[in-house]
């Protein structure tokens, strides 16, 4: 069985998103992927590039343009793009036959099979994705986005999403009720409102496994009493995030997981 993914972005991420896919293509040998590229406004040269770099992969791409009119409100923050919102209605833009599919941010590796994760049963849930349990962070969250009960806030870099499930229950205008009543709270726009209108759909999943803050490293290892170190990750891990504002791709970047990020970058860009 294929493995169905799911990408939302802009031209400005279409590199970090080959990096991205060569990773997965590299750790995941034997596994067929078919690519779906939600976007509105990538120009038809850049998607031809894209298509000769996953042919070269032996891996199938699916482009879908939308209405550049989706979400043209919508509230933008830092560097988030418009495009950020569309995985919120892909079970609307995907083919009816898809069930399920893995939605990634392109500023991600992939270290480690998927396979086992894309299988996870999502009887009765809407999303599987994992919290980022940094206590901080977590008591910021549930008091900005009060008063809807948040328990565990997840990062939404990362979603397994039930998409059979999504067409019954999610509600298109709902979500755009939400974004104009709570414009001015909302500080990660689109994983807001996941978690405000969706927490008690979503399986929540072990951030250190299955989206890894990059940012985190040391925190990690003294959460886990030194447990999860490097070799850990590169052992275990299937998704390192690199989340925030700054990005391996850009100079000036000194995280932790720098060299690792250029390895993938090379074997990806020639």
């Amino acid at each position: 069985m294929q493995i169905n993914l799911l990408v939302t972005l802009d031209s400005k991420y279409i590199r970090p998103l080959k990096v991205m896919l060569a990773s997965m293509f590299i750790n995941n040998p034997e596994e067929n992927f078919h690519v779906y590229l939600v976007h509105s406004s990538i120009k038809d040269e850049e998607i031809a590039d894209l298509g000769q770099f996953m042919d070269g992969r032996g891996q199938k791409l699916s482009v879908i343009k939308i209405d550049d009119g989706y979400f043209q409100d919508a509230p933008l923050v830092f560097h988030y793009t418009k495009e950020m919102y569309y995985r919120l209605l892909a079970y609307k833009f995907l083919p009816e036959e898809l069930d399920r599919i893995l939605y990634l941010d392109p500023d991600i590796l992939v270290l480690n099979p998927v396979r086992g994760f894309y299988e996870t049963d999502l009887d009765g849930y809407l999303y599987a994705a994992a919290f980022h349990n940094v206590i901080a962070v977590k008591g910021l969250n549930q008091i900005r986005l009060y008063p809807y009960k948040i328990n565990a806030y997840i990062n939404s870099g990362v979603l397994l999403m039930n998409l059979e499930l999504q067409r019954k229950l999610i509600d298109e205008e709902a979500i755009y009720t939400f974004i104009e009543k709570n414009r001015a709270k909302l500080f990660m726009p689109d994983q807001d409102i996941i978690n405000a209108l969706y927490a008690d759909k979503i399986k929540c999943l072990d951030e250190k496994i299955y989206n890894y803050d990059a940012r985190f490293y040391n925190y990690y290892k003294m959460v886990t009493s030194n447990k999860c170190d490097m070799d850990f990750v590169i052992r275990n891990t299937v998704f390192i995030h690199f989340c925030g504002k700054k990005k391996p791709w850009r100079k000036g970047y000194s995280g932790k997981f720098h060299s690792l990020y250029k390895h993938y970058e090379k074997l990806a860009i020639s």
